[in-house]
């Protein structure tokens, strides 16, 4: 075998092998979630020191990728589609560390006590949790594919989370109006809410990661038109 081949060959194993730990982190992070969610539906608060317990796996996935990553350009010295692909990594474990952080809070949630009388404060909850577990999911899925028009999809969905979401507050303080006393648990509730939409903004990240890793453009800040020309009409950079 030629060492130039023998080098590329290396170097592929290496970047195959960051790509299936971000997979595993985003894997430990969407049954983080679930679990969260579940503990708040079924007031367990053993899940939820469960949930909360496993938050330092995921911190240490995020501290080994990224010295694999930082290893990998200090090694290889990557250019072009390789080092786009080690930056989109990066930046994709920082937003799954920090939807892990958001989980934390949901799981702290779960374990505050509703009574029945204010369960009804939690199912708007249960429907933007089951939107945003969707999200999250598709957006791995993407990544693990590398597939632009799943993550133009996936960035779409944003906006049904930020309509649920928004429908929820409104819903919310007019049962603050009603029973001011109510006003804590309304809050717990409202965190929660406020969580999950970040979560929805973090994949909305993800995504834009994953254009700019095959089509080359840095597609933040942009509207979804111009995102979708990008995806649909330009070429992917090599």
């Amino acid at each position: 075998m030629q060492k130039g081949k023998h080098i590329s060959e290396q170097f592929n194993s290496e970047l195959e092998s960051v790509r299936n730990a971000v997979l595993s982190m985003g894997g430990l992070v969407e049954k983080q979630l679930t679990d969260a969610l579940t503990a708040i539906e079924t007031n367990d608060a053993s899940l939820a020191d469960t949930v909360l317990s496993n938050d330092k796996k995921i911190n240490a996935l995020e501290m080994d990728i990224d010295g694999a990553c930082t290893r990998i350009i200090a090694k290889r010295q990557p250019t072009a589609s390789d080092l786009r692909l080690i930056v989109a990594t990066l930046k994709t474990i920082a937003d799954l560390e920090r939807i892990g952080d958001e989980v934390k809070r949901l799981a702290r949630v779960a374990k505050e006590n509703f009574t029945s009388d204010q369960k009804h404060l939690l199912i708007g909850l249960e429907n933007l949790g089951q939107l945003v577990v969707n999200m999250l999911r598709q957006a791995l899925d993407s990544f693990a594919r590398m597939d632009v028009e799943s993550a133009l999809e996936v960035h779409k969905l944003d906006s049904n989370i930020d309509r649920q979401y928004e429908g929820m507050m409104r819903q919310l303080m007019t049962y603050m109006m009603e029973d001011p006393r109510s006003i804590p648990k309304i809050m717990d509730v409202v965190w929660s809410a406020r969580s999950l939409e970040r979560i929805g903004d973090r994949c909305q990240n993800i995504a834009e990661y994953i254009i700019y890793n095959v089509q080359g453009k840095d597609v933040r800040h942009s509207s979804h038109e111009s995102m979708e020309d990008t995806v649909r009409g330009g070429k992917p950079q090599v």
